[in-house]
């Protein structure tokens, strides 16, 4: 397995944590030496350690999850699992900006910077699935480099993993991520995930077809006054619905794939991202809860008054056949943001261009 210069010393720490065989007190039956090669291991890359790698979740804010790729510094990562608790998960590496996107059930939830392989090294585009999982592994090739929450996308060598973020390409050829973004995304795939790394410079809001991720060209979301309603194209899977106000549109996902389209009029201002969940549907009609989806948002389990729906005006048609199809669980998102592709993320660089 291919690998880059050891992690820093968070990444070997968190190591030690993760196991409670190798904490205080739980040393018998642990192998010695191992412990002490991940403390020399540790020490070393401790010299090396730069704040700029330091792994940092921040807070999307009054934004939304892609809005936060133009903010995200090296080593930085947002994390908005809520958006979406339920769907079929894709990956979307970006090799120009150095950036990395969650896809759950079609919503972004979850954005972070990267490291991917340096000149000579480079990482290779494509569609990949997860071949592999492991919590600690070690580099076969480079000098047993650890190489935390590894997640195997080819058998010659290329992974995602936690690692530096110097903030160009730095690996050789395998996807560093901040550790944190790491241990969370390795919660949240399966073996057998699809990870589309691409050089495509445009970022989606909603998550194409791999096709589209590839060719860059065709991720633009057309959005006209007609309503398009096309549940056969995913039969079944959990709902996500986003609105937007700025295109006045709203698009319905199911199990991923948009099955719906419809022109929305709101009243009133919007202001960010506000999501809602259906909690249940009884005589009394559909429960929704508002969803926190920044520190600044409480969580409530109070229902959503039904006066706060009156702002949005669809057609009827549109409107029953959302209705039709909504289960517990869906989600519906209401966002300023636009739904068409935003431009490319700067990245920015630690080091010039001679040093790296």
């Amino acid at each position: 397995m291919g690998s880059d210069r050891p992690a820093g010393p968070l990444q070997l720490y968190a190591l030690l944590l993760s196991d409670p065989r190798r904490s205080a007190g739980h040393h018998s039956g642990m192998n010695r030496i191992s412990l002490l090669r991940a403390c020399a291991l540790a020490a070393f890359a401790a010299a090396s350690w730069t704040s700029s790698s330091a792994a940092q979740q921040i807070d999307i804010g009054s934004g939304s999850v892609v809005e936060a790729v133009q903010k995200l510094r090296p080593g930085e990562y947002a994390w908005a699992p809520q958006l979406s608790p339920s769907g079929p998960t894709l990956l979307i590496v970006n090799t120009r900006t150095q950036r990395a996107i969650l896809y759950r059930n079609g919503i972004p939830i979850a954005v972070s910077t990267v490291s991917t392989g340096r000149p000579g090294y480079g990482t290779p585009t494509g569609v990949f699935t997860i071949l592999q999982k492991q919590i600690e592994h070690y580099s076969s090739k480079y000098n047993n480099a650890p190489m935390p929450y590894m997640q195997r996308l080819t058998w010659s060598g290329v992974a995602l993993h936690a690692g530096q973020l110097p903030g160009y390409p730095a690996s050789h050829g395998c996807i560093r991520l901040p550790l944190g973004f790491a241990n969370q995304l390795y919660s949240a795939t399966k073996v057998g995930m699809t990870v589309v790394v691409t050089g495509s410079a445009v970022t989606p809001r909603v998550a194409p077809t791999v096709e589209a991720a590839l060719s860059g060209d065709a991720v633009s979301v057309e959005l006209d006054g007609s309503i398009e309603w096309h549940p056969d194209k995913s039969p079944i899977g959990p709902i996500s619905i986003i609105v937007s106000a700025a295109d006045r549109r709203a698009i319905v996902l199911r199990n991923g794939i948009e099955i719906g389209r419809a022109p929305v009029r709101i009243e009133g201002s919007t202001v960010g991202t506000v999501a809602y969940t259906l909690r249940n549907i009884d005589a009394d009609g559909r429960h929704w809860l508002r969803v926190p989806v920044s520190a600044d948002q409480a969580a409530t389990d109070e229902p959503v008054p039904a006066e706060e729906w009156k702002r949005f005006t669809t057609s009827d048609g549109f409107r029953g056949a959302v209705a039709g199809v909504l289960q517990p669980g869906a989600t519906l998102i209401v966002t300023a943001d636009s739904l068409r592709p935003v431009s490319p993320a700067t990245i920015l660089s630690g080091e010039p261009e001679a040093a790296r």
